[in-house]
């Protein structure tokens, strides 16, 4: 890729930043529409072979991909130019909403959070069928996200969810090459040695990910929400709303922010452009304990993405050689099995139990499923809930 500056890539991304709604996959048509058709910054195997990279990695696949073509226009500097353009606009607009949910009270307020919650469930019963055709497609898969799910809902801990996705990739890995999608008859890629640049990346990402958890045990406010979102953002595989369980088991269960909260600034994310892990800054500043504010969302939008960046810069001159082993795309496979199975334990439990008072309120979630499903744009969705549910409050 010819080398650019990095006040291209910012300004670039901030634009896609104030128009990219849909998601993940629609993020994806955005930027090759940006990057490959208009701006012809790379071609479209260059930009093929990106996406399949970011696939492959835990985190934000669409945030990775502009990491990765930041850092290749414009090196380590245009990599969090591109980052923070994507992320600054919905990050902003979610603060607000944080702070408007905080200070308005009264029926129609509650009305409009209800709304706001129908909308999520709707929301993450989408995500699960789309995520369930792609990663889930046959019986082996269906069953392993079947057994994940009631073994979620029957131990729920952010322990069990990382063990469950640890194990599911554990037995791709020792089960390679029977199924998973391998090649009758593949033979593994051997790995090529990665450069030392590489090495000192993705040793970053592992001390940190062993030594903050230690650093945590001491107490300190600041080091255990630091702690908890550089672990949800180490080990988010599947797209952005596997988000929503990691982090309702590590933020919502002890009490750390109440849940109506989580789950109505769940249903706002879908209303806003950019990435869905801008949640992340939403929730670090309605932290019920400091650090919270300003501080908290900083902390907490800086420490879920940080493992992308680590690892977008570890793996991405050593791609060619991880993307054509069939072992590691095996237990790959498996691990994303597991994680429909860890959202469809979210979807019941806490979205659909704490939203889910009446008859009424499954009626209106089933006609904001099928808005979604007709093709009516999220935003449009999660307004006429949240307006819906000020009307039926004042009626």
């Amino acid at each position: 890729m010819q080398r650019g500056t990095v006040t291209e890539v910012f300004l670039a991304f901030l634009s896609l930043g104030c128009t990219s709604f849909g998601g993940p996959v629609a993020h994806l048509g955005y930027f090759r529409t940006e990057f490959v058709e208009r701006r012809k910054w790379l071609d479209d195997a260059a930009y093929a072979d990106l996406v399949a990279l970011c696939q492959f990695l835990p985190g934000p696949a669409s945030s990775q991909v502009g990491i990765a073509l930041g850092k290749l226009r414009a090196g380590y500097s245009g990599a969090i130019a591109a980052f923070i353009g994507f992320t600054l606009p919905s990050v902003l607009l979610l603060l607000a909403f944080a702070y408007g949910a905080t200070t308005l009270t009264g029926p129609w307020a509650q009305g409009a959070l209800h709304g706001l919650k129908i909308a999520a469930l709707a929301v993450v019963a989408q995500a699960l069928w789309a995520m369930a055709k792609s990663l889930a497609p046959d019986w082996p898969r269906r069953a392993l996200a079947l057994a994940t799910a009631l073994l979620a809902l029957l131990f729920p801990s952010p322990i069990t969810q990382v063990g469950l996705i640890a194990a599911a990739a554990a037995i791709g890995l020792l089960q390679f090459p029977h199924h998973g999608g391998s090649r009758e008859g593949a033979v593994p890629v051997r790995l090529m040695p990665p450069r030392r640049a590489d090495l000192a990346w993705l040793g970053l990402f592992l001390v940190l990910l062993a030594i903050l958890p230690l650093l945590a045990l001491t107490g300190d406010p600041t080091l255990t929400v630091a702690e908890k979102f550089y672990r949800t953002g180490s080990l988010v595989f599947g797209g952005g709303h596997v988000v929503l369980p990691l982090l309702e088991a590590e933020l919502v269960t002890p009490g750390l922010i109440a849940r109506d909260l989580f789950l109505a600034g769940y249903g706002a994310a879908q209303a806003v452009p950019g990435p869905l892990f801008s949640f992340a800054a939403y929730t670090g500043a309605l932290l019920t304990n400091p650090p919270n504010g300003l501080w908290g969302a900083t902390l907490a939008l800086v420490m879920i993405y940080l493992p992308s960046f680590f690892l977008v810069f570890a793996t991405l001159d050593w791609w060619q050689s991880l993307r054509r082993n069939e072992r590691l795309r095996n237990g790959l496979n498996l691990a994303n099995a597991a994680v429909v199975g860890l959202l469809l334990a979210t979807l019941y439990d806490p979205v659909a139990t704490s939203t889910i008072t009446a008859w009424p309120d499954l009626i209106w979630a089933a006609a904001a499923l099928a808005l979604l499903f007709a093709k009516v744009p999220p935003p449009l969705v999660v307004l006429a809930s949240a307006l819906l549910g000020i009307g039926l409050t004042l009626l």
